[in-house]
């Protein structure tokens, strides 16, 4: 294991609050990647003679503000996150003096559901784009026009005459910038748009689509709750809860754990998470985390992870990730 450095400033420890912090990993971001790697800070906490990693919730946004902040106990030793780290962020990260390394974990869709009690809505990417911007494309793309519609049926007469009314991701959040990346870029440029009018493109903030923060349980809840409210976040939040929600079709393709795996699903990404190469050897048990989570057993075919609702990577990636936590 590489032993790095760091400041005896960065590390000083001062009370017992600090010397329990500089005895227990701390992990923030992705509220997406947050079951998976609650999951194996369990197992790891439970297996090993190290304390179980302390996790928040932040949004993947959040974490890599937090995680690029600096380096010492008073900043995390990894971040999780539904998205790529962003140039920006990178450039934080550096003009702070963190040095990171990337683990890609898995795949993850990202679902549109709503309550069992109603019925399984059919989709596109564009349906979603025409219900849910706050201004629409004319008919050739050449402008917008401010988005009247206020139900499904508005959009297309396929779709029930219900109010649209979303519960999704806030724009700390990883699966907000996959969503409109996946969703809305793509509806954009298929419908002839430009690189310039699609920058313009914004959620609409009538009240229709409500940010509701990063719990996505809370999201689920709030769908069994109210049948007619639609939900957005990541595919394993389906996957348990499927008693009490359903995922729409999109493209015709139903959010199953098999057509996500296969690439048919295409409302579809990669998950990361990010380790502080300055913490490694001075906080105890984190490249022995890293190595639990990139462990067959963990988060390849048949791991403890699937059954969570993570979408296993190909042999040949999670052996280049497994072999990247040996090196930490």
């Amino acid at each position: 294991m590489r032993l790095v450095s760091v400041t005896l400033a960065g590390l000083l420890i001062a009370g017992t609050a600090s010397a329990q912090r500089a005895e227990t990993i701390s992990i923030v971001g992705s509220s997406t990647v947050f079951p998976f790697a609650t999951k194996v800070a369990e197992t790891f906490g439970e297996t090993t003679d190290f304390n179980t990693p302390v996790i928040e919730s932040t949004g993947s946004g959040g974490g890599m503000k937090l995680f690029c902040a600096g380096v010492g106990v008073d900043h995390p030793d990894i971040t999780n996150s539904s998205r790529a780290m962003k140039s920006s962020e990178a450039e934080t990260c550096s003009a702070n003096g963190v040095e990171f390394t990337e683990f890609v974990v898995g795949f993850d869709g990202i679902v549109v559901a709503n309550s069992n009690d109603a019925g399984v809505l059919n989709l596109s990417r564009a349906i979603l784009t025409k219900a849910l911007l706050a201004e629409v494309p004319n008919a050739d793309c050449s402008a917008y026009e401010e988005n009247g519609a206020m139900t499904w049926a508005d959009v297309d007469s396929s779709l029930p005459a219900t109010k649209i009314e979303v519960l999704g991701p806030p724009t700390s959040s990883g699966t907000r910038d996959a969503f409109e990346e996946l969703v809305f870029e793509t509806a954009l440029k298929d419908m002839g748009c430009s690189k310039d009018m699609i920058k313009k493109a914004s959620v609409r903030e009538d009240g229709l689509y409500v940010e509701a923060g990063e719990n996505d349980t809370l999201i689920v809840d709030q769908l069994a709750a109210n049948p007619d409210a639609v939900g957005i976040f990541g595919y394993s939040f389906l996957a348990n809860n499927a008693d009490r929600i359903q995922g729409a079709n999109i493209e015709g393709v139903e959010p199953t754990f098999e057509n996500i795996a296969a690439g048919d699903y295409k409302v579809s990404r990669s998950l990361f998470f990010y380790v502080k190469n300055n913490h490694v050897g001075v906080i105890p048990g984190i490249a022995e985390y890293v190595i639990e989570f990139t462990a067959e057993e963990a988060f390849g075919p048949g791991g403890y992870l699937e059954p969570i609702g993570l979408i296993p990577l190909p042999e040949d990636q999670r052996i280049e990730n497994a072999d990247k936590a040996f090196e930490l």
